[in-house]
C-alpha cells in the first residue's frame, strides 16, 4: 500500500483471486493498486455509543482461543501449499517439501503449556517459509493459486455460526485482533438484513511487525502485505458462498483496509438499474 498514490480507492472483489508478518503479494493484477487517505483518528468520546462497543470487539479474547486460531491458520495455509504441490504434479519438489514441512513444524510449543506467542512465533516462521519455498519455485503468481487453495481447506474448517456474511466479516477482525490491529464493525442494521456485513481495520499492525522483522535482519519475500493478504481474505469470503470486496486506505493512523461481505443475489431477483448497466 505505502507505494501507491493517495487519494485513489483500490477496491478488490469483483476479479476472481484474494496475513501474517510476511503476507503478501500476489498475481500481476488489471491496473496498479492505489490508496485512499483515512481521516484523522477518533478522538476520546467521539465515537457513537453502538460504534464504541463493536470497535475491537475481540480485544479481551481468551488465551486459548489465541492460540486456537494461530494453530489453525498454519493448518489452513501449510494443507493449502500441500493441496496445490499435489496438483503441480513435480515430483521433484517433494523432498524439498519434506524438509520444509520439518522446519515449519519442529520444536512445537507445548500442547498444553504454549501459549498464543509461542504459536504467533510458529505461524510467523511456517508462514515466511512457505512463501519463499512457494515464489522461489513458482514465482510470486503462484500466490493466488496458494490463496484459493487455502481457502478450500477454511471453507472446511472454519466453523459456521449462523450470523450470515458476518460470519467471514468476523474471522477478519479476529484475525486483526491476533496482530492488535485497530478495526471498527459496520453496526448498520440495515447492512445485516439485506446481506452485508462490513468492517474497516483503522491501523493494520501487520505492516508494525513486518518492519520489527526487518529491522532485526529477517529476510522478507515480499515488498507489502496488501497484494496476497487481501487474495486471501478475498477468497476466504468466497470460499464461505458470499462475494467480498475490498478498499485499501493509508493516512493518520496508518495503513489499513475496508472490508464487506455480501450476499450473493438471487437468480430469480429482478435486475436494478444498476445491475444493468
Amino acid at each position: 500500500m505505502s507505494d501507491a498514490p493517495a487519494g485513489g480507492i483500490a477496491r478488490g472483489g469483483s476479479e476472481r483471486g484474494p496475513a501474517s508478518r510476511t503476507d503478501a503479494a500476489g498475481a500481476p493484477e488489471t491496473g496498479r493498486p492505489v490508496t485512499a487517505v483515512l481521516g484523522a483518528p477518533h478522538t476520546a468520546g467521539s465515537l457513537p455509543e453502538t460504534a464504541e462497543r463493536l470497535r475491537n470487539t475481540y480485544r479481551t479474547m481468551p488465551e486459548a482461543e489465541r492460540s486456537a486460531l494461530w494453530r489453525q491458520r498454519l493448518h489452513e495455509a501449510e494443507s493449502g501449499l500441500t493441496r496445490l504441490l499435489a496438483g503441480r504434479h513435480n515430483p521433484t519438489h517433494l523432498a524439498d517439501w519434506f524438509a520444509l514441512q520439518s522446519q515449519i513444524f519442529a520444536d512445537l510449543p507445548d500442547p498444553a503449556g504454549g501459549g498464543a506467542r509461542d504459536w504467533q512465533r510458529v505461524f510467523f516462521r511456517g508462514q515466511a517459509l512457505m512463501e519463499r519455498f512457494l515464489v522461489a519455485r513458482y514465482g510470486e503468481h503462484a500466490l493466488t493459486a496458494w490463496a484459493r487453495a487455502i481457502a478450500e481447506v477454511h471453507r472446511d474448517v472454519e466453523p459456521d455460526h449462523g450470523r450470515g456474511a458476518a460470519d467471514p466479516v468476523h474471522r477478519i477482525a479476529r484475525q486483526a485482533e491476533l496482530y492488535g490491529s485497530e478495526y471498527e464493525f459496520d453496526d448498520s442494521s440495515d447492512a445485516e438484513e439485506a446481506g452485508r456485513a462490513a468492517l474497516t481495520i483503522t491501523h493494520c499492525a501487520i505492516w508494525d511487525y513486518r518492519e520489527q522483522a526487518r529491522r532485526s535482519g529477517v529476510r522478507l519475500t515480499l515488498a507489502s502485505p496488501c497484494t496476497y493478504c487481501t487474495k486471501a481474505l478475498s477468497e476466504n469470503i468466497r470460499a464461505k458462498g458470499y462475494e467480498p470486496s475490498h478498499t485499501l486506505r493509508t493516512g493518520p493512523t496508518g495503513h489499513g483496509c475496508r472490508w464487506e461481505a455480501t450476499a450473493p443475489a438471487s437468480p430469480d431477483a429482478p435486475n436494478t438499474p444498476a445491475q444493468e448497466q
